[in-house]
């Protein structure tokens, strides 16, 4: 078992075993970066010391206001200061946070907080009706609601519940935090979309989000004093546990309440931003800003795009606009990314569509994961041949502890020893994976599997083209065919026979889409488009 002949006495200590927590990072920073700018929210800013005294009051008035070692406390914030607060001291007084997606309907944000057993919940001025309303259809004993008010965004405090600054006012900034005995203690509780049914409490550890934080850095390349911009909400996996890395390179967390073209730009330009990430809707909004949203910067800026297959000709597009774009792919069970697309040396040269159909792929297991592999319905490694489809399926030490009171489920997502994450990819020689969809996204018509990604990539590379998404038609014919939504560009048009023309030309007549239909697409708070909601309408095309 590689040990010893004689293992006396070099057992564990105090002094040679600690958990792994990311709530070392901060505590570390306080000390080595104390006056660098740890946090910085519209004019305000913050040094290490002082956002490291602000959560050791939250955590101590938490507990002083009866919040116990593995309460819930939730949070309903957008990206704003008291949000990367919370995501420390929550943790720091023993406590399990549970960050709140805002864009959810009160039916739904009652059922998380009920099943997650808040005891406390944030929440922004702005979103105060939601979390009202929510409390109103709950069942059981309601949390208690703090209220974040922001003034300089228009929020000013309501008056009808306990201030989130008085609340800080009673906790002690010199208060000792309770650090985990255990690194398997749960540290937050984010729960799934819930696209197909109420929606699944998945359970992170300290273990998972401290390692979770060094693979982010290594694989993001990473060095000191980083500048992030949080366009990935807190609440969505914790921003990819990016707000616990942040402080172990002395980096500054610049906050962003409303992702825009202006204010990301602004902030690129006026913070020097280094890095962010976002899905590739984002990557879409920069490119499509109005002349007078941009503004001019002179460095490179470094992206993780994620949450849905970036089309090659975005990535093609916004490259020359200063961002370089590495893909990455991961699901809320693994706390974000799980695979990177590293970019090697020998594709330096390559140009054009090439070059972005090599940044669009799917890519290889981070650092801190065991093994990423893909499968065929048997359990099997499917051939790396750039050809046969399977199913993404991982194990290592960044995934979750498991699915909170629903044991059935985590017993099916652990099935056969890895993490069965129902998307379909395969494999290049070299290894790197690319994923061609969902399981359930799949289009068969007439017997031929049809990847919605594909003819997606397709009607993206369309001149007036902003964005697009393909799903499954019903057809008495051929069982299904597929169906585009299209969101065209500002001030662009086409016409539906123009889009199918276009696509029949590079692609098989099956993958064609049979319908287009112009507008909107619904999106999530992440950027992703929401099919379910496309499924619906298709079916009554």
């Amino acid at each position: 078992m590689g040990w010893l002949a004689d293992e006396t006495g070099l057992g564990k200590r105090e002094a040679n075993f600690v958990p792994l927590t990311p709530l070392s990072h901060l505590a570390r920073a306080a000390d080595v970066f104390r006056d660098r700018t740890a946090l910085v929210y519209g004019a305000r800013r913050w040094s290490y010391g002082e956002y490291h005294a602000r959560v050791s009051r939250l955590a101590s008035a938490l507990t002083g206001r009866g919040i116990a070692p593995g309460d819930v406390v939730a949070t309903i914030l957008p990206n704003i200061a008291a949000q990367a607060e919370a995501h420390f001291g929550v943790p720091a007084c023993g406590a399990v946070l549970n960050a709140i997606n805002t864009r959810l309907d009160a039916e739904t944000v009652a059922y998380i907080l009920e099943h997650g057993g808040a005891r406390m919940v944030l929440v922004d001025s702005a979103l105060l009706p939601l979390a009202e309303a929510a409390l109103k259809v709950l069942k059981g004993t309601p949390p208690r609601i703090v209220e974040v008010a922001d003034p300089a965004a228009g929020f000013p405090a309501s008056g009808h519940h306990l201030e989130y600054e008085e609340l800080l006012a009673e906790g002690d900034p010199a208060a000792p935090w309770q650090m985990p005995q255990d690194e398997w203690e749960s540290i937050a509780l984010n729960y799934t979309s819930g696209t197909t049914g109420r929606p699944k409490g998945v359970v992170y550890h300290h273990r998972g989000a401290y390692l979770a934080t060094l693979q982010n850095q290594i694989a993001w390349r990473m060095v000191l004093y980083p500048v992030y911009l949080t366009i990935v909400p807190m609440f969505h996996c914790n921003a990819w546990t990016h707000p616990w890395m942040i402080p172990a390179l002395g980096g500054t967390l610049v906050c962003c309440r409303d992702i825009t073209a202006r204010a990301i730009y602004e902030a690129i330009a006026a913070e020097r931003v280094t890095h962010f990430g976002g899905a590739p809707i984002v990557l879409n909004t920069l490119i499509n800003a109005a002349p007078e949203d941009r503004r001019p910067f002179d460095h490179v800026v470094e992206v993780f795009t994620a949450g849905a297959p970036p089309p090659a000709a975005t990535l093609a597009a916004v490259e020359p606009l200063g961002f370089n774009v590495t893909q990455v792919y991961g699901l809320t069970e693994s706390y974000g990314p799980a695979t990177e697309c590293i970019w090697k040396p020998e594709w330096d040269s390559v140009q054009g569509e090439e070059r972005a159909a090599l940044k669009a792929r799917t890519g290889v297991l981070m650092p801190m994961m065991e093994e990423i592999t893909v499968q065929d319905d048997t359990g099997r490694d499917i051939p790396r041949d750039g050809a046969h489809p399977g199913e993404i399926a991982m194990r290592g030490n960044v995934l979750m502890k498991g699915y909170y009171k629903n044991p059935e489920a985590t017993a099916e997502a652990f099935r056969g020893g890895y993490f069965r994450t129902g998307d379909i990819a395969f494999r290049h020689p070299d290894g790197y994976i690319k994923i061609t969809d969902r399981a359930k996204d799949i289009i068969i018509s007439g017997g031929e599997n049809v990847s919605s990604v594909e003819v997606e990539d397709v009607l993206a590379h369309h001149p007036a083209v902003s964005l697009a998404s393909v799903v499954a038609k019903p057809d008495e014919k051929w069982g299904e065919v597929p169906c585009a939504f299209v969101e065209l560009k500002a001030g662009k048009e086409a016409t539906e026979a123009e889009l199918i023309a276009f696509a029949r030309q590079r692609l098989a007549g099956f993958k064609t889409p049979k319908h287009v239909v112009f507008c909107e697409l619904p999106k999530t708070s992440t950027g992703k488009i929401q099919k379910f909601e496309l499924r619906a309408v298709a079916k009554l095309l």
